[in-house]
Parts: C-alpha cells; structure tokens; sequence
C-alpha cells in the first residue's frame, strides 16, 4: 500500500463566515495542492472539509499520515469520539447532538477505506506544510469576502 502524507487547515472569517480549506498531499517526490472555500461555514466545516477533500482525492486505498493542527479533527478520531457519536446515532457522551454528521460520516467512511494515522501540529507554528495550508484557506475566504 502506498503511504501519503497528508497536511490540512481550515479558516473562517467570522465563525459562521467565509470560510476555505487547504490541503497538501505529497507522495514520494510529488506534491499536490488543494483548497476551496464556502461563502457561509463555520471553522470546524472547513477543518473537516479539508480533510475530506484530500482523502477523496487518492484513487486507490493508502496508508495516510495526517497532519492537521484542529484538536476537533484530531481529537475525535484518534480518540474514537466520532466513531462514538456515529454509533449513538450522532449523539455525544454529553448526550448533546454532535455538530457537522454529514461531514463526520464522510470522513469516518474514508477512514475505514484509507488507514489514517493522525498527527496534531501546533498552528501558526513552524511547520511549513502547515503554514502553507493556512495561507490556501485564509485565500480562498479571502475571495469570497
């Protein structure tokens, strides 16, 4: 199976807002760039969007290492909230609803098709690829204000 790495960001000007996403994939030597935005989204919609985006993205399955700096995407897989959410019909332990299923349900089924290892980087850090996400998603906002 082929390993990608994966780095991904999210932003939004206002939360809702304009918001956008990016996304670096890179296998081997090659790197590939990726971003898009909403014209009225939250910052977690795009956070997950871009994760999303980037997985849809491979064509065949893959050993993914992800690399994003939101403790929401981070956090609910590697510590099973999502999976937990989906299985009480997207409620969480809280017995609050769970925000964003449809996107929720997207990812985990690419997770299940995909093996995905999930890395936290601080943002706004000096991670480039990070930093480099950043500036696609700020940019795509950016376009819609």
């Amino acid at each position: 199976m082929k390993t990608v790495t994966i780095y991904t960001d999210g932003a939004c000007s206002g939360n809702p807002g304009p918001g956008g996403w990016g996304a670096i994939l890179q296998y081997g030597p090659h790197t590939k760039e990726l971003s898009g935005g909403e014209p009225n989204t939250t910052n977690n919609r795009m956070e997950l969007t871009g994760v999303i985006r980037a997985l849809q993205t491979l064509k065949e399955p893959c050993v993914v290492e992800l690399y994003s700096d939101s403790k929401y995407v981070i956090d609910a897989l590697s510590k099973g909230w999502a999976k937990g959410w989906r299985a009480r019909g997207w409620i969480k332990s809280d017995k609050k609803p769970a925000l964003n299923p449809d996107l929720w349900e997207l990812l985990l089924d690419l997770c299940e098709y995909h093996q995905v290892h999930t890395h936290w980087v601080k943002g706004h850090a000096e991670n480039p690829y990070n930093n480099r996400c950043d500036q696609l998603a700020v940019g795509e906002w950016q376009k819609l204000k």
